[in-house]
């Protein structure tokens, strides 16, 4: 009985761990498209793009990620890792261009299920 119990406290703890939903970054990178991304910015990003790094407001960092992906077109974008932890979360991904291939790192905060950003790199 006490395995079950045991069992039964794991299964509704794991049940409770919810993902943020990533998708709206993840799809945004993939057809740079940064302007998508105006919704789910923190007040304040820190932000990291070849030849700039600054901590901007959400629409000095829309604006920086929209002159990057001017130069910079799409082509593919992957998720390799992604981990939560309680509010907040980050993911790696792959972002490649006709050009180059580039390692992008988003770190967000939850609210609810959903992802805010904090911090861009993208190097």
């Amino acid at each position: 009985m006490k395995r079950l119990v045991i069992t039964f406290a794991f299964v509704l703890s794991v049940l409770g761990l919810k993902a943020a939903d990533i998708t709206t970054i993840s799809n945004a990178f993939k057809g740079g498209n940064a302007s998508s991304l105006t919704a789910v910015m923190d007040s304040e990003v820190d932000i990291a793009i070849p030849g700039t790094t600054k901590k901007s407001n959400a629409a000095g960092a829309v604006s920086a990620l929209n002159s990057f992906f001017s130069s910079n077109k799409p082509s593919g974008f992957s998720v390799v890792h992604h981990a939560d932890k309680k509010e907040n979360g980050f993911f790696v991904g792959k972002l490649v261009t006709a050009d180059n291939s580039f390692r992008v790192n988003v770190t967000y905060r939850t609210d609810g299920d959903k992802a805010i950003i904090q911090s861009i790199r993208i190097e």
